[in-house]
């Protein structure tokens, strides 16, 4: 007689900060690709392209996800910017025009009847049949910012983005379309911060634009200065807190910030860079807060410091600046209600409001060893910040700071300073799903973007990791109704329903971009990724293999790809393949052997193919009387799927012998063990096909000190679209035992 062990509900997610024997009986020592969401495992959120909407058409829905440039009907001129490289792209109506050879004057690759050429050297560009449609560029920039102008109906509200050049505003007919004429010059490292606040008049809402990209010295013609936007133009900010000679604005000013609040009704600009008039030189301030007074910041003398008057007779009027104590370095701020809490380097600090109109704001720490690395990873909630540091995952509550991540001590960890990785990590909150999200770059690969996603279920504190390549995150609100005649997505590949929130008008979706400027809407009711890396060219190796050209792809040896969108050949089909080899960061070879007709034309997109990988805990229930464990079987509860399945196999005592993979080398009879999560024989089971949720059993027959169970896919299993596009939840697992004798 075997004793019955149920696991379930699941809370506790990933944890390793005790050997696999020791964790909680519903914890995970891995959990990659799937997560713990309300008492149950659920495969990873999948993604849509942003501006799916517009067209029933996945091709030109590509095309609606980018930030891009309209340059009008005319067709020759140069490509605004000052980046002009391999991987950029135009489009003309539906047609694709790919950028793959550098140089000047080369022809690029097309979809359809219209042609062109492009130079990699200006960025001068021709084309001929256009038939006087609209030509659009794509810079194929990283996405550096994703912030909403607060304007407008509630729930309404644009979403702009921002590519290391450009700004773009989202516009729900059109897509992506490049807003003003600045051209910015940062790196990918220079993200951007967008804050809210009133304009000349208190009725005008104001955009304020930072990308902190400026550095101490004689201010280069590659620095760039703080910017503000209301509605209808883009203009330098220039903070001028000292008069200078007889001409207003000839004093100095602030260059840049690193973060813009609006605070107790004035402008607050934290970390500054100013420019010194007396050596015409770039200062840096990093631990200030320079303040504006009470009114617009763009009042002549809005930032004049106390006792100053200039050259017209203005005055100043209550602004001024406060340096804290320390010589760390602003990182991070947020707010906890009306507090503002600051992050410096290693220790976190509040300003506070004195509610003394000639000095303001005054410092005062909160915590003396723990601060943030990462300026764009902290995370508001009502009553704590939570933010990422060199030391863990943090959450403040305005008067203590402590970790929270003690269940994932080492994690952390991977987020090294290699290429300045703690400046690349960024976090959301997703309300709909309560959760929060991390991307962050692991050192393991020296990976420049972002490649992994840190999931944490602030309901249970579980936490869990996802493989991506996201660079930043926001909130997009301006959707249209979702319909099956406006959706690319395959009905088994989506578990909504029709009065889901994420498919009604006006939803705050959670947003993210990547590194070749696509944007994309994080949607857990969707089973697979978007298609958001483009595929430059396709070539083969010497092995036949094809070999694909796609830009910053950021993936890995034996990384899962599905293939689509590809045209020029007359007989293809998308398909799922694994990376074989990494040549560079533009090039992967892959496990797929060219057998189509023609020549590639452009338009192919890669998606990646997530692969469900998790360890349970080692069970064994009879530890404390001093016995091994023989697992017979365990029963699955899964939601049900149309042809999903997923191998489960087991690992006894302690170590890496897999119970699967030694069965089959020696000839032993120990079945599949695939967990089948698609309903059995109608003829036999005829109930299931009607269930919701089926219960399937695994046999094991596994005995040793402990027994660990490990669900993965195979390749046979990763390679057809029909079981790793589709759906994985584990609702419980029943566990058959009994003792088998005595430990050691």
């Amino acid at each position: 007689m075997f004793d019955r062990f149920l696991i379930a509900p699941y809370n506790t997610g990933l944890q390793t900060n005790l050997r696999p024997w020791l964790i909680n009986d519903d914890a995970w020592s891995l959990l990659n690709n799937a997560y713990v969401f309300r008492g149950r495992i659920r495969k990873r959120f999948g993604s849509t392209y942003m501006g799916a909407g517009l067209s029933d058409s996945t091709l030109d829905n590509q095309l609606y996800s980018r930030l891009r440039i309209d340059l009008g009907t005319t067709t020759t001129g140069t490509a605004p910017g000052i980046k002009w490289q391999i991987g950029q792209m135009f489009s003309v109506g539906d047609v694709i025009l790919t950028v793959y050879l550098t140089g000047a004057t080369q022809t690029l690759l097309t979809t359809g009847s219209v042609t062109g050429t492009y130079s990699t050297t200006n960025g001068a560009y021709s084309f001929t049949g256009t038939g006087g449609q609209h030509i659009y560029f794509y810079p194929a920039l990283p996405v550096m910012g994703l912030g909403n102008y607060e304007i407008g109906p509630i729930n309404d509200q644009p979403l702009f983005g921002f590519d290391t050049q450009f700004a773009y505003e989202f516009d729900p007919t059109n897509a992506w379309l490049r807003s003003g004429m600045t051209v910015w010059k940062g790196t990918n490292l220079n993200f951007f911060w967008t804050a809210n606040w009133r304009g000349t008049t208190a009725d005008v809402t104001v955009l304020f634009v930072s990308n902190f990209n400026s550095a101490p010295g004689v201010p280069p013609a590659n620095q760039d200065p703080l910017w503000s936007y209301d509605g209808t133009n883009w203009t330098e900010f220039t903070p001028y807190f000292l008069p200078g000679g007889a001409a207003i604005g000839d004093g100095p000013f602030v260059q840049t910030a690193l973060m813009i609040f609006s605070f107790k009704n004035r402008l607050i600009l934290l970390n500054t860079i100013e420019f010194n008039t007396n050596t015409s030189e770039n200062q840096a301030f990093v631990n200030r807060c320079r303040y504006s007074f009470v009114g617009s910041p763009f009042a002549v003398n809005a930032w004049y410091e106390r006792g100053q008057m200039d050259a017209s007779g203005n005055v100043a009027g209550g602004a001024g600046f406060t340096d804290a104590t320390t010589e760390e370095a602003i990182v991070s701020a947020e707010f906890i209600k009306d507090r503002l809490i600051v992050y410096f380097d290693r220790s976190t600090w509040e300003l506070v409001y004195t509610g003394n109109q000639a000095d303001p704001f005054i410092w005062q720490k909160i915590n003396t060893e723990l601060g943030s690395e990462s300026t764009f990873s902290t995370i508001p909630f009502d009553k704590v910040i939570l933010s990422i540091a060199n030391t863990g995952v943090h959450a403040c509550n305005g008067a203590n700071v402590e970790r929270i991540d003690n269940t994932i001590p080492e994690l952390i960890f991977d987020i090294q300073d290699f290429q300045e990785s703690e400046n690349r990590v960024c976090g959301i909150r997703d309300y709909y799903n309560e959760m929060v999200y991390w991307a962050f770059p692991p050192d393991a690969d020296n990976a420049t973007y972002p490649k992994r996603v840190l999931v944490y279920n602030y309901k249970t504190g579980a936490w869990a990791l996802n493989d991506d390549s996201i660079t930043a995150f926001g909130y997009f609100e301006q959707q249209a109704d979702t319909t099956w005649a406006n959706t690319t997505t395959a009905w088994n590949e989506s578990n909504f329903t029709w009065i889901d929130g994420i498919v009604q008008s006006e939803f705050r979706q959670v947003v993210a971009g990547n590194q070749e400027g696509y944007t994309f809407i994080i949607n857990s009711e969707v089973t697979r990724n978007e298609g958001v890396l483009q595929i430059t060219n396709i070539t083969l190796d010497v092995f036949n293999n094809i070999v694909l050209t796609i830009i910053d792809h950021n993936l890995s040896v034996s990384d899962f790809i599905l293939v689509e969108n590809v045209q020029g050949y007359s007989d293809f089909a998308p398909f799922i393949c694994q990376i074989l080899y990494v040549t560079d960061v533009n090039t992967v070879g892959t496990s797929q052997i060219f057998t189509f007709t023609g020549t590639y034309s452009g338009g192919g997109t890669v998606a990646r193919v997530s692969k469900i990988s998790m360890q349970s805990k080692q069970f064994n229930p009879y530890i404390d009387k001093g016995m091994n464990v023989y697992i017979e079987k365990v029963d699955f509860a899964v939601k049900r799927t149309l042809m999903g399945e997923i191998t489960v196999d087991s690992f006894p005592s302690a170590s890496q012998l897999s119970m699967l993979a030694e069965g089959m080398a020696t000839g032993a009879s120990t079945g599949t063990n695939v967990l089948q999560t698609y309903p059995y024989d109608p003829l036999y089971y005829p109930l299931e096909s009607s269930q919701e949720r089926l219960w399937h059993t695994v046999y094991f027959q596994s005995s040793g000190e402990c027994i660990q169970l490990v669900f993965d896919m195979s390749f046979d299993q990763m390679i057809n679209p029909s079981i790793s596009l589709v759906d994985f939840q584990l609702e419980a697992m029943t566990l058959y035992t009994m003792p088998t004798g005595r430990l050691g």
